[in-house]
């Protein structure tokens, strides 16, 4: 029996690391993703479990193992259960600071934000 596979763009797309399908087959297309160390530009590629895609999402690149095909873009638990995440931990962001309910951040509290986080001149 042969091997289940899905299209790149659209396991992309249901393991939620884009909102559309188009947005995941433009990445594929410019040849920012990688399958299994190389390159590829044609969103309809084949991908199943075992394989393993790198491909840049904000400032960080991610690297993910296909571990199952779905079925359907569900809700993002059900999503998560489609790849284990090997992105190294230092190329995550810090999270944003919270101001635990205290509501909206004063104008010090802004200028102490932008001060902090890193230029990308």
């Amino acid at each position: 029996m042969a091997e289940a596979k899905l299209r790149i763009d659209k396991w992309l797309w249901q393991a939620r690391f884009f909102k559309t399908r188009s947005l995941a087959a433009k990445q594929v297309s410019g040849g920012h993703v990688r399958l299994n160390g190389n390159r590829i530009l044609k969103p309809a590629q084949a991908v199943g479990p075992g394989d393993v895609l790198t491909f840049p999402q904000g400032r960080i690149v991610r690297v993910v193992r296909v571990e199952a095909l779905g079925e359907r873009r569900g809700p993002a638990t059900e999503a998560q259960t489609l790849y284990f995440d090997m992105t190294e931990k230092k190329d995550v962001p810090p999270k944003n600071p919270g101001f635990e309910g205290r509501g909206r951040p004063t104008k010090k509290d802004r200028r102490a934000l932008d001060l902090s986080r890193p230029r990308d001149c």
